[in-house]
């Protein structure tokens, strides 16, 4: 029964991010390709050491961005790991700044045992956010003045079923260990964009309020592989190297466009006269590319003592690539290119043990640092290419429950995006996650 509660329990949370998109800060970064991702950031073990995964694997936790990990789960156990986020940043160009705040479920996911040998997993997170709105006022001739409102609303979550496979040595020997692990993931998600041109002038004889809007239903498979080899050096130390491979891939997508005039009566807008479509079909089809991406994980460790851990992530560019599917894109040509992306971590540990009688002496202590290279790259209105990276710290805590079993992480992080050039966030996030571990596959013994 408790078994059937717990499910249960998951079914009912996974429900609503199935369902609909979740809340995000305002971000004009966000109005480019699909949105703008926080992975793997949002998940609290992994933003505690800066961003470091490929290596990360541990019987109380999911770690979905190395399917090889699930690996680690225990024959006798079920492992339920949920997180939530609460993050607060400030927008700032030269001369503005503008603060937003917001809370989220971040991931729900559970792995248990099918063989000794063969772990599987099932999870849901939200992959990108688009949230924003900018207002712009110009001055136009004849006399009068229009303003311009960009915004958009929306998001893709990622819904994986992985599987983790031991393929040489066990956890429970000094031997060396290698697993291997793939995950199939399902992209869902919708989005709206618009341009409304709204002018302030009393006379409409030159000038009418438009809209251009676009929506997208984002549906599509991708797939990643992961391996990671864990080799002793002594009885006191060991070294891991992780490895992750997303295949490029190429996806189609649904959307419809729709550009009409409009006038205003009493706060109420009737639409005048529909420029796109021309023949009444507004339905057209788009393209996501996935870039082919390289990440490697190195990480050296003294047992139940400290870890130091290396990521490096390698694509041609950053995100998805998005292909308009209209010859006269509605919203006109995109600022965005895309360029090279890399992205770099290094973390640290302080291990806790788990067979210590002091409580403190248990608890693992986490702080990390992390860059990444071409996060966005834009065209500005001068030719110029303007490549936007980002550079990050965090730090956290993983405290051990029921008898060091579950572990709760917390943890804070801060990171820079963008440059006061253009616009600069900084953002700074608090996460919490449970990693419940429960003995599920015991068979008891009675006398």
């Amino acid at each position: 029964m408790k078994h059937f509660r717990l499910l249960s329990l998951f079914l009912l949370l996974l429900a609503p991010m199935v369902s609909e998109a979740q809340n995000g800060i305002n971000s004009p970064f966000s109005q480019y390709g699909i949105g703008l991702s926080n992975m793997p950031y949002n998940v609290p073990v992994i933003s505690a050491t800066g961003g470091i995964a490929y290596t990360k694997a541990a019987y109380n936790m999911i770690n979905p961005f190395n399917p090889a990990s699930y690996a680690a789960v225990r024959s006798e156990s079920f492992v339920f790991d949920m997180g939530l986020s609460f993050d607060m940043a400030t927008l700032s160009d030269s001369r503005n700044s503008l603060f937003d705040a917001d809370g989220n479920l971040s991931y729900l996911n559970i792995a248990f045992p099918i063989t000794k040998w063969w772990k599987t997993a099932l999870g849901v997170m939200p992959m990108t956010d688009v949230n924003y709105m900018t207002i712009s006022e110009s001055t136009i001739n004849p006399g009068g003045s229009v303003r311009t409102v960009y915004e958009g609303v929306g998001g893709v979550s990622q819904f994986f079923w992985g599987h983790g496979f031991n393929i040489l040595g066990s956890s429970d020997d000094k031997k060396p260990q290698l697993r291997a692990g793939f995950n199939l993931n399902l992209l869902y998600g919708s989005d709206t964009s618009a341009v409304t041109f709204d002018f302030l002038a009393n006379d409409t004889t030159y000038f009418i309020d438009s809209r251009r809007q676009k929506n997208s239903i984002i549906r599509g498979l991708t797939f990643d592989f992961g391996l990671l080899y864990d080799h002793p050096l002594s009885d006191d130390y060991s070294l891991s190297l992780g490895l992750n491979i997303k295949p490029g891939r190429k996806m189609t997508i649904r959307e419809n466009a729709l550009v009409y005039t409009f006038v205003s009566n009493a706060g109420l807008e009737y639409m005048r006269d529909t420029i796109f479509p021309t023949d009444g079909n507004s339905e057209f089809e788009s393209s996501l590319q996935q870039p082919f991406t390289t990440g490697i994980g190195l990480s050296f460790q003294r047992n139940n003592q400290w870890l130091i851990a290396l990521d490096a992530t390698f694509a041609p560019w950053s995100g998805f690539k998005y292909q308009m599917g209209l010859d006269n894109p509605i919203f006109g040509k995109s600022a965005l290119q895309y360029g090279g992306n890399q992205r770099y971590a290094l973390g640290f540990q302080l291990l806790g043990n788990p067979n210590a009688s002091s409580y403190l002496r248990r608890i693992t202590f986490s702080a990390g640092t992390h860059f990444e290279n071409g996060r966005l790259s834009l065209q500005l209105v001068d030719g110029r290419d303007f490549r936007l990276n980002e550079w990050g710290v965090g730090f956290g805590a993983s405290l051990p429950m029921r008898k060091g079993r579950s572990v709760l992480n917390v943890s804070a992080s801060y990171s820079s995006f963008g440059s006061t050039d253009l616009l600069r966030r900084n953002l700074f996030s608090i996460g919490i996650s449970v990693g419940s571990c429960e003995s599920w596959f015991v068979k008891r013994k009675f006398n």
